[in-house]
């Protein structure tokens, strides 16, 4: 059959075919998104489900948090409480003040002073002075050593006339070989009054410490030396040494420099600010 013979009926019924089939194609889509649609709805219930069992798994847990928590007190109780009474009472919190009861005010805490003596050690500053830190130190110590070099003088250039310095031995010997000996020589030259000056030619360590190094500080500060070798030699400035540990030990320091300002410890190469601070405060009456 041509194309000329086509008629126009024929196309029409060609159109018809094609709408039906057209038509026919949506309810095929219809069944396929009917189906997705139960898919999608299965997995939603499934979701339900999973989040009811997540929900009532969260309220099991949530529930259980404070029981864990008592539990925890009880065993820190047990195993602390009772271990410790006196710090579990000393870091209790204080009861909360009833309501017709006024909150009481902290008393300021008393302040440990220590009665030091001064033995007849070497005293720097006037008698008079409001102030008096009484030293424990060892030559050897370079804590020692960088508290004389840095912060000393800026106490004395700040408090003149207000505070003394008393210097007493405490050389640790087991790990200080010339400790002793060192202390020894700056008691022969304070027999000869030149203590302050021969303690900052030690501290400097400008030659060491050591005999030969002794007897040339000596001899730059133009004392006497043949009494200077004979005090050396005779030891009998070891025995002041050996006192002032003593004394230090009985007392209870243990380690060096340690300080007693007016009284109060103050252990270890502390800042010039530390000082400043708490003689301050003790200049003003601050301190009971």
């Amino acid at each position: 059959m041509t194309e000329e013979s086509i008629t126009p009926q024929t196309e029409i019924e060609i159109a018809e075919e094609l709408i039906e089939e057209e038509l026919d194609q949506p309810e095929v889509d219809s069944d396929e998104s009917d189906a997705d649609a139960k898919a999608d709805e299965a997995d939603a219930q499934a979701a339900k489900e999973d989040s009811t069992l997540t929900f009532k798994r969260s309220h099991v847990y949530a529930a259980l948090l404070p029981l864990a928590f008592v539990i925890g007190l009880a065993v820190g109780y047990i195993f602390w409480g009772r271990a410790a009474p006196d710090a579990t009472a000393a870091a209790a919190a204080p009861a909360p003040a009833a309501a017709d009861e006024a909150p009481e005010q902290a008393q300021p805490q008393e302040v440990q002073r220590y009665d030091i003596s001064e033995d007849d050690d070497p005293v720097w500053g006037a008698d008079e002075a409001p102030i008096t830190i009484i030293e424990f130190s060892d030559y050897e110590c370079p804590y020692c050593r960088k508290w004389h070099m840095e912060v000393w003088p800026q106490i004395q250039e700040a408090y003149p006339d207000q505070v003394r310095l008393v210097y007493r031995d405490f050389p640790l010997t087991t790990i200080h070989a010339n400790a002793t000996p060192a202390a020894a020589a700056a008691n022969c030259a304070g027999d000869q009054d030149a203590y302050w000056e021969y303690s900052e030619r030690l501290y400097g360590m400008e030659l060491g410490l050591d005999k030969k190094a002794y007897e040339q500080y000596a001899n730059e500060l133009e004392l006497d030396l043949e009494a200077f070798a004979d005090c050396l030699e005779s030891g009998r400035q070891n025995e002041e040494v050996t006192a002032d540990y003593e004394y230090a030990v009985n007392l209870g320091v243990r380690s060096t420099p340690t300080f007693f300002i007016n009284g109060i410890a103050l252990v270890g190469a502390q800042p010039f600010e530390v000082f400043q601070n708490l003689i301050e405060q003790e200049l003003s009456g601050e301190i009971p």
